[in-house]
């Protein structure tokens, strides 16, 4: 009781001081009436439903008998204490109707923050449309809020929006993972979660360079890992995918894997991809080979299919629009261009001396007394002798070994005389300047089909 007394004489004084004592009806001011205050304006009314300060310079409210509330909610916006006064800058915990713990905070004007983020003690927390601290998923799932009502940002691994099961939080990327059915969402430093872009090309999926790394998300923010179609550009094509990771990061440089299963035309087997530094696989556009699309990567050249795999084997590559010749990639293992001379196996299992360049190209023309067409040397075959072949726009004649007959007159297996000049190119044949019946098309590559 004597603390009770107590309390009662300094909220008195409170109240009070720095204001005339009060007697009935004679001065503005707060007043003692039983065990509740009271407060009356300088005709000697009491006051209602208004706000009054005390002698402490704080707020307290007369309510509609001209008492002043305590302990209760004020206009729906505002709250005192048990001592009347109003709530500032300060959070309130109180519980609801259903038993469940609820937090509202007021700002500086008393007001209780109602439909909007509130930054206190540099952590943001949003407020329902009755003031209520919310948690979870909010905003239209656009944002998340832990137990404690902060917002989080960066990396969270999360139930989705739609899953029934409590929301809950493991914060950071130390154990990747998609136990319990949680997924991986990035929030942005604002706390809003990432979700792709309308204009981005990919029907279910988009990308984003986080950290240095690219990372994929489907249409409603969750992280993706394995091959994802990132990229919708009317053709089903290897082109349009990337790999991510189980950390899910898109993967750069040398993968061995299983394709995509919705393309077809791989064999089913673990294959070879590149990754660039921006996670595309390297491919050609189409089934046509071209130079142009040919990449250095450590020191070795690469040729990519309409697949994405690096081709191995004899190949027909176009070096302009309407111009090819050959390239040789090595066996399966090897799968890169291959240069100077050497024998190569051709798809119909003839084993023939080739000749590239230091570029890769198959060499066409004469290169130490042997000729060449699109790197493939060019012999006398079929139990002849000598053949004279059309190559670069000149008639060589050359031997069973393909070495080119040069100022010389020899006698094919016919017994007709090739005349050459010192390029070894056929002037005549029997003495006849009309050799057109005697020159035959280069003997091309056979080659190896993807």
């Amino acid at each position: 009781m004597r603390r009770l007394k107590a309390a009662a004489w300094v909220l008195a004084f409170l109240l009070s001081v720095g204001t005339l004592s009060l007697t009935a009806f004679a001065a503005e001011g707060w007043s003692q009436s039983g065990s509740q205050w009271v407060y009356y304006d300088s005709y000697g009314d009491r006051v209602y439903n208004t706000w009054k300060k005390g002698a402490d310079n704080k707020w307290r409210y007369l309510d509609g008998d001209g008492v002043m509330a305590t302990s209760t909610w004020v206009e729906d916006e505002y709250y005192v204490d048990a001592n009347g006064i109003m709530y500032t800058d300060q959070w309130l915990k109180v519980t609801d109707e259903d038993g469940n713990q609820v937090w509202y905070y007021f700002g500086s004007t008393g007001k209780a923050i109602k439909d909007n983020w509130k930054k206190i003690d540099d952590k943001w927390y949003h407020f329902d449309s009755d003031g209520r601290m919310e948690t979870g998923w909010i905003e239209d799932d656009m944002y998340y809020c832990n137990a404690s009502g902060e917002m989080l940002t960066g990396w969270q691994q999360l139930y989705s929006p739609d899953d029934e099961e409590e929301n809950s939080v493991t914060p950071g990327m130390d154990s990747l993972g998609y136990g319990d059915g949680k997924n991986w969402y990035y929030f942005s430093p604002t706390g809003k979660k990432y979700l792709p872009d309308e204009d981005e090309s990919g029907d279910d999926y988009g990308t984003r360079k986080i950290e240095g790394y690219y990372y994929c998300f489907d249409e409603e923010g969750a992280m993706q890992t394995g091959w994802k179609e990132v990229r919708n550009e009317g053709s089903d094509t290897i082109l349009n995918y990337m790999y991510f990771g189980e950390d899910g990061k898109g993967k750069i440089g040398w993968y061995s894997m299983y394709p995509p299963e919705e393309l077809g035309g791989y064999d089913g087997d673990v294959e070879w991809f590149y990754f660039t530094n921006s996670g595309e696989p390297r491919a050609s556009e189409s089934d046509r080979l071209e130079e142009d699309d040919i990449v250095r990567i450590n020191g070795k050249k690469y040729l990519f299919n309409d697949l994405g795999n690096p081709v191995y084997g004899l190949k027909k590559v176009y070096i302009s629009d309407d111009e090819w010749t050959a390239f040789y990639f090595g066996d399966k293992e090897t799968s890169s261009a291959q240069t100077g001379k050497m024998s190569v196996t051709e798809s119909d299992g003839t084993k023939s001396d080739f000749y590239f360049s230091s570029s890769g190209r198959g060499y066409t023309g004469v290169r130490d007394g042997y000729l060449y067409y699109a790197g493939k040397k060019q012999e006398a075959v079929d139990g002849t002798k000598y053949m004279c072949y059309h190559v670069n726009g000149k008639n060589y004649v050359v031997n069973k070994s393909g070495k080119v007959m040069d100022d010389d007159e020899v006698k094919n297996s016919d017994g007709v005389e090739f005349a050459t000049n010192a390029s070894g190119e056929l002037i005549s044949a029997d003495g006849e300047t009309d050799i057109s019946g005697y020159v035959e098309e280069p003997l091309e590559p056979v080659w190896d089909e993807d």
